[in-house]
Parts: C-alpha cells; sequence; structure tokens
C-alpha cells in the first residue's frame, strides 16, 4: 500500500500516467513513501500512547532523551542529536524548562554557549517513562525478528547517512547555488 487502498502498482500507473515519458524509479518512490508513513505512524502512536499520559511531543520527549542518556550538554548538541534545528530546540526547552524538567545554564567558559540539562524532577520523569516508550518500541517492531530489525535500522541508518553527508552538496545543485528561499507556512500574505 502506498495511499490509502490503492495499491502500489496502482499508485505506480497512474504516477506513470501523469509524467508520460519522464523516468520514474517506484522502487525508490514506494521506499520513500512507506518510510514517511511508517515515521507518522509510529510518532502518532506513540505521541497517542505513553506520551500523551505525561504531556510530551515526540520532540520533547526526543529533547529529554538526548540530555538524560548524554547528560549536560551545549544546546546546539542536544539540538543536533535530536535531529532538530536550534529554532525547534528553543522552544521545546522553554516548554520543559516551564514544566520543571529541563533547566539552561550558562557555559562556564563561553558566554556565547548555554547547557542544558535535566532537573531532578526530568530525570524522574525519564526513569519512569522510558521503560513504558520501549515498551511501545518493541510493539511496533513485533512484525519483525530481530534480525530484521537489526536490517532495517542499519537500512535507515544509511538513508540518514546519506543526506547528512551528501545532501547539503545536493540541495546547492538543485538551488544552482543560490541559498533556499525562507520557509513559508503555506498561508497567503495579509493584505
Amino acid at each position: 500500500m502506498v495511499n490509502g487502498d490503492r495499491s502500489t502498482g496502482d499508485t505506480e500507473k497512474d504516477v506513470q500516467a501523469k509524467l508520460g515519458d519522464t523516468p520514474v524509479r517506484h522502487e525508490r518512490m514506494a521506499a520513500v513513501a512507506h518510510l514517511y508513513r511508517a515515521a507518522a505512524a509510529v510518532r502518532q502512536h506513540f505521541e497517542n500512547s505513553v506520551l500523551r499520559g505525561v504531556e510530551l511531543t515526540w520532540t520533547s520527549f526526543v529533547v529529554l532523551w538526548v540530555v538524560w542518556i548524554g547528560g549536560e550538554r551545549e544546546t546546539r548538541r542536544v539540538a543536533e542529536d535530536a535531529g532538530i534545528s536550534k529554532g525547534t530546540l528553543t522552544g521545546v526547552a522553554r516548554t520543559l524548562q516551564s514544566r520543571g524538567l529541563l533547566e539552561r545554564k550558562d557555559h562556564p567558559t563561553d558566554g556565547r554557549l548555554a547547557l542544558l540539562a535535566l532537573t531532578p524532577e526530568g530525570e524522574r520523569l525519564m526513569a519512569r517513562v522510558f521503560p513504558e516508550f520501549h515498551a511501545e518500541e518493541v510493539f511496533v517492531t513485533e512484525g519483525l525478528s530481530d534480525d530484521e530489525a537489526l536490517d532495517l535500522a542499519e537500512l535507515l541508518g544509511r538513508i540518514v547517512a546519506q543526506v547528512e553527508t551528501r545532501g547539503e552538496e545536493r540541495r546547492l545543485e538543485l538551488l544552482d547555488g543560490q541559498d533556499p528561499h525562507p520557509r513559508r507556512s503555506g498561508r497567503r500574505a495579509k493584505r
């Protein structure tokens, strides 16, 4: 399945009909479509189950997890390890700070940098929630053998590595060396 009740074959035929002679690598299209759908389904499952009870989003949980596992860290490292922008981290960190789960400290030697650390309340929350979170990791991968789960992790890691090591070069190529336009929300400008 690629889209609802449609088969992969139906979708391939419809895409080819829209594009005519433009070559389409359907196996690559299916891989990315399934990757996106799997990520969205897993995130939604976690946010509507184990994270709902503790009022955390996926992103806020990942930020707490990164700091819980790695200890006190520079904000830029937390953002990088969580796979989010520094701007997104700022908003998430503020929310977590207001809930008493995370604290922001000045860097001891570089005033331009800040450190994030879990509060004792944040430590207790993660110690309580992570076993439940992990149980859901096991649940969503139940259809895979242990070897298949490891293979999947390795394959997904290769996709991440491709984007992280060659993505910037590819973006510059696609944009003819120009900086990307600012992001828009999709809303029309107010008049």
